[in-house]
C-alpha cells in the first residue's frame, strides 16, 4: 500500500487525484501546516526540503510532485494515465509534465511567498504582482497550445490534465485568473467532472469555488 503525505490543496492534490484515477490502496498522512509539521525532525527525514508532498512505496521514498506521478504512470500502465512508452505522444506526456513543474508550478512560489525572493520584505508586493504577470503569459500559452482540448494530449486523458487542474486553481484568486481563459475554464470543468477528482476533492475537504 502506498503512503501519501499531504496537506489539503497543497502540491499533494496532484499524486491524491492520480492514485484515485488509479485505483490503487492508500493511506493519506496529514502533513499539518499550520503546525509547521513540514519542518519537523520526522518528516525531514522523508524530504529534507521540508516540502509537500513525499510518496513512500515500499522501502521507496519519493518527493518531488512530477516525478511522484511518473513513478505512479509507470507503476500502473493499465490505467491508460500516460501513453505507452516510446509513443510520439508519450514524448508529448513528457513535455507537458516537465512544462507544468518548471513553469507555472515553480512561478507559484513567487506569488505565494513572494517574501522568499527579497531581501527588502518591503519590496515582496512588487515580486508578487510581478510573479502574477508571468504567470497570466504562461497560462495565455497553455490555453492556446490546448485550445478545444478536450485534453492537453487532444482526445487522451493523462495525469498531465490532473497537473495543470491543480495548477489552474491555485491562481482563483490571481486578479486575473487561469479560469478567465476560456479553454482553461472548460478544461478544468471537465477535469471536475471526474469522480476520482470528486473523490479528492471531498477527502481534502476543499469546496467552492473550486478554480
Amino acid at each position: 500500500m502506498y503512503a501519501l503525505y499531504y496537506f489539503p490543496g497543497n502540491a499533494s492534490l496532484f499524486p491524491h487525484m492520480a492514485l484515485r484515477e488509479i485505483g490503487a490502496a492508500f493511506e493519506l498522512r496529514l502533513v499539518d501546516r499550520t503546525k509547521d509539521a513540514q519542518r519537523s525532525e520526522e518528516y525531514l527525514r522523508l524530504n529534507p526540503n521540508g516540502r509537500i508532498p513525499v510518496l513512500v512505496d515500499g522501502d521507496l521514498v519519493l518527493f518531488e510532485t512530477a516525478a511522484i506521478v511518473l513513478h505512479l504512470v509507470d507503476r500502473h500502465p493499465r490505467t491508460g494515465l500516460a501513453p505507452p512508452l516510446g509513443t510520439p505522444q508519450r514524448g508529448e506526456f513528457y513535455k507537458w509534465m516537465v512544462h507544468l513543474t518548471n513553469t507555472p508550478q515553480a512561478e507559484y512560489r513567487a506569488w505565494f511567498y513572494p517574501w522568499q525572493h527579497v531581501a527588502d520584505r518591503a519590496m515582496a508586493g512588487s515580486v508578487k504582482q510581478a510573479a502574477g504577470e508571468r504567470l497570466g503569459r504562461m497560462f495565455d500559452v497553455i490555453a492556446e497550445q490546448l485550445g478545444v482540448g478536450p485534453w492537453l494530449l487532444g482526445e487522451h486523458f493523462s495525469a498531465a490534465d490532473l497537473f495543470l487542474f491543480m495548477l489552474v486553481r491555485w491562481g482563483r484568486e490571481m486578479p486575473h485568473p487561469p479560469r478567465d481563459r476560456p479553454e482553461l475554464a472548460a478544461h478544468a470543468g471537465r477535469v471536475l467532472e471526474r469522480p476520482a477528482v470528486q473523490a479528492a476533492l471531498e477527502a481534502e475537504g476543499l469546496k467552492a469555488p473550486i478554480f
